[in-house]
């Protein structure tokens, strides 16, 4: 026979909710000590097991802990997902994950079900589009949800009002451009993904300043706009190669391209490969992120390393931490890393 709550208040001889309280906690009732150890002990004699999600409702939140990426199959979000997940399991949680493709009424449906299963903390991990209303949806419903006692923090911009992880992407994308130029490119194309993506024009704008203090501009001709994925990248890197701005021997009007992401840039080799183009011998390649498959990508590719691990276990941290009166902003900074994509040019 299962042994109910009721069943221990009668051993205890105190009220149901007394016993609940004490087995279960609350979020604004505490029980007496020594009434607490009444009805422990009456549990223990009588080997009754909590239910965990009456002991949630009672507490007010879950050990879940909400985390929203754009897609699972970029290694960028993969690698920030280990990062939360070993820090939620190092703080006593479990890791609820979904990835929405960039949709945002997915973002706000997961907001919501965090919001009804009453989940620790959300985090939202991504870079925003320049859609103002689709962000102040979200912030609104990330408002709601910390109203009641939830914990948020983001990695992107800092456009929903919550703490949150900002990545430098000008300030790195202009030092990859001093870098490359060191290098003795001078000739340059970008593949600058979706148009209204926020983190793909910060380091298209980065990387374009950093060249034009350097005396280099890159015309409309040599920016192409694609997907913020590795078939984007193939893509972008084949209209390239279609209107005759690199061709073999480093001859055509480009001798480097910029991939706004590693994903993209790992398609625009693979575009160069199929269009029968050598990399770096045609045509130089650098991307951003220093995702973890680049281990296996030959030639080696260029790129700024960010610590993405470390960047999911700091927006944990914020997501579980008292919340503040004002957002707490944590800049983080990339290294640019060259490699053997972007050799020295003679």
């Amino acid at each position: 026979m299962t042994v109910t709550l009721s069943d221990v208040a009668r051993e205890a001889g105190v009220s149901l909710a007394t016993a609940s309280r004490a087995i279960n906690g609350s979020s604004n009732r505490t029980v007496r000590p020594e009434l607490r150890d009444k009805v422990l002990a009456a549990a223990h004699r009588l080997r009754y097991s909590p239910d965990a999600n009456a002991q949630a409702m009672a507490r007010g939140r879950t050990t879940a802990l909400g985390l929203v990426v754009h897609d699972i199959a970029d290694p960028y979000f993969s690698m920030i997902v280990s990062g939360v997940t070993a820090a939620a399991e190092r703080a006593g949680l479990m890791v609820t994950l979904a990835s929405t493709d960039r949709d945002p009424e997915r973002e706000l449906a997961f907001v919501d079900l965090m919001q009804r299963q009453r989940a620790r903390a959300i985090i939202v991990a991504g870079g925003r589009t320049d859609d103002a209303d689709a962000n102040t949806t979200l912030a609104d419903a990330l408002a709601e949800y910390s109203s009641h006692g939830g914990g948020v923090a983001v990695v992107g911009q800092a456009l929903l009002g919550v703490d949150t992880v900002t990545i430098e992407n000008e300030a790195s994308t202009s030092e990859l451009a001093t870098k490359l130029h060191g290098l003795g490119y001078r000739r340059f194309a970008i593949l600058a993904g979706p148009q209204g993506h926020l983190t793909a024009r910060a380091r298209f704008n980065g990387f374009r300043d950093g060249l034009a203090a350097l005396g280099v501009t890159i015309d409309d001709a040599r920016v192409v706009h694609c997907a913020f994925t590795r078939d984007g990248g193939f893509e972008g890197m084949s209209e390239l190669v279609s209107r005759g701005l690199i061709s073999a021997g480093g001859a055509g009007p480009v001798d480097a391209v910029f991939a706004v992401n590693d994903v993209m840039a790992v398609g625009a080799m693979a575009a160069a490969r199929a269009a029968g183009l050598s990399v770096p011998g045609d045509v130089g390649i650098a991307g951003f992120d220093d995702i973890i498959t680049l281990r296996d990508i030959t030639p080696s590719l260029t790129t700024i390393r960010l610590p993405l691990a470390d960047i999911g276990a700091l927006v944990t941290e914020l997501a579980l931490s008292p919340a503040r009166a004002e957002p707490r902003i944590v800049p983080v900074d990339g290294e640019v890393i060259v490699r053997d994509s972007t050799p020295r040019r003679g």
